[in-house]
C-alpha cells in the first residue's frame, strides 16, 4: 500500500512540475511577443497593452460565460478594490510594456523580477510582515542587480536611455503593488480567474484613455491615427497569440500546477522565467547581455530565490 501510494504521489508530482515548466515557458513569450509588435509591427506601447488587456478580458468573460457563469458574479462590495486593483494592473502593464519598448524582451524581464525586494520591503510596512537578515540580504541583493542590468550606474546610459532605466525600475515596484493587491483579493475569497477577467477590463479602458493623452515618446497614439492598430496579419496573428497564450494559458497552467505541487514550488519553478526569456531573444531578437548585466541578472534571481525559499520556510 505505501509503495502504491509513493508511485500516485511521484505521478502527481511529475504531473504537476510538467504543467508548472510548460505553463513558465508560455508565460516566458509574453515579452518576445510584445517586443516584437513594438519594434517591428510598431504599435504604440501604451495601445499594445490596452489592445492586451482588452482581448484577455472579453476572452475570459467568454469562457467563464461558458464554463463557469458563477465567476462573473462580483458582490458590489467588492467593485471599489476592483477598481483599484485594475488601475494598478494598467500601470504596471503601461510601465512594462514600455521597459520592453525601451530595453528589449530580455532585460524588461530580469528587471520585473525586482518586484520581489519590492513587495518584501512594502509588505514589511502594510503588512507587518517579518524582514529577517536572510530577507534583508536577499532584497539588497535583488536591489543592486537591478542597477546593474538597468545600467544606473553608467552616465552614458541616463545619457542615451533614461526612459529605459526608470520604467524598467519602475516596473519592477508596479508589479509589487500588483502582487500585494493580488494578496489582498486572495484574502477577500475572490477567485483568482474572476479578478484577471475585471482587472484586466479595467485596466484596458484605462489605457485606452492613456494611449490619447500620453505623447508618442511614452507610447502614446500619434494625433489623429486610429486606436485600432494596422497591423500586417502576422501582426494581429501575434497580438491575439499574446493575450490568450501567455496572458490567460500561461497564468491558467501556472494555477493548475498549484493543484498537484505546493504554491512554495511553483513560485520557484516560475524563477526559470528570465532564463526562458532570455534564450528565446537571444536566437529570435539576437538580444545579449554585456557582463555587467550578466552579474545583475544573477543577482536579482539568487534574492528572488531566497526570498521565496524563506516564505517557504
Amino acid at each position: 500500500m505505501t509503495i502504491t501510494a509513493s508511485a500516485v504521489e511521484s505521478r502527481t508530482s511529475g504531473k504537476g512540475y510538467t504543467i508548472a515548466l510548460i505553463g513558465v515557458l508560455i508565460w516566458s513569450t509574453t515579452a518576445i511577443f510584445i517586443r516584437y509588435l513594438t519594434a517591428y509591427q510598431l504599435i504604440p506601447p501604451i495601445l499594445l497593452a490596452a489592445w492586451r488587456d482588452l482581448l484577455a478580458s472579453l476572452t475570459m468573460v467568454m469562457a467563464l460565460g461558458f464554463f463557469n457563469r458563477r465567476l462573473l458574479y462580483l458582490p458590489k462590495s467588492q467593485w471599489g478594490f476592483i477598481l483599484w486593483y485594475g488601475l494598478v494592473l494598467s500601470l504596471f502593464n503601461a510601465l512594462w510594456t514600455l521597459s520592453v519598448a525601451f530595453n528589449g524582451a530580455a532585460i524588461s524581464v530580469v528587471l520585473v523580477y525586482s518586484s520581489a525586494a519590492f513587495t518584501a520591503i512594502l509588505a514589511r510596512f502594510l503588512f507587518r510582515e517579518s524582514l529577517s537578515f536572510t530577507k534583508g540580504l536577499a532584497v539588497a541583493a535583488s536591489l543592486g542587480g537591478c542597477v546593474l542590468v538597468a545600467g544606473a550606474l553608467q552616465p552614458e546610459m541616463w545619457r542615451l536611455n533614461p526612459l529605459g532605466i526608470l520604467t524598467g525600475i519602475l516596473s519592477g515596484l508596479a508589479m509589487s503593488g500588483y502582487s500585494l493587491f493580488g494578496k489582498e483579493s486572495a484574502r477577500r475569497g475572490m477567485s483568482a480567474w474572476t479578478a484577471l477577467t475585471y482587472t484586466f477590463g479595467i485596466a484596458a479602458l484605462i489605457l485606452f484613455f492613456g494611449s490619447r493623452l500620453l505623447p508618442p515618446f511614452l507610447g502614446g497614439v500619434p494625433a489623429g491615427e486610429s486606436l485600432l492598430p494596422v497591423l500586417e496579419n502576422s501582426g494581429w496573428a501575434a497580438l491575439i497569440l499574446l493575450a490568450v497564450g501567455p496572458t490567460i494559458g500561461g497564468y491558467g497552467l501556472y494555477t493548475l500546477s498549484m493543484s498537484y505541487l505546493p504554491a512554495s514550488v511553483v513560485n520557484l519553478i516560475a524563477t526559470l522565467e528570465p532564463t526562458f526569456t532570455a534564450a528565446q531573444a537571444y536566437f529570435l531578437l539576437g538580444e545579449r547581455f554585456s557582463s555587467e548585466q550578466v552579474l545583475g541578472s544573477l543577482l536579482i534571481l539568487a534574492g528572488v530565490v531566497a526570498l521565496r525559499i524563506s516564505e517557504r520556510n
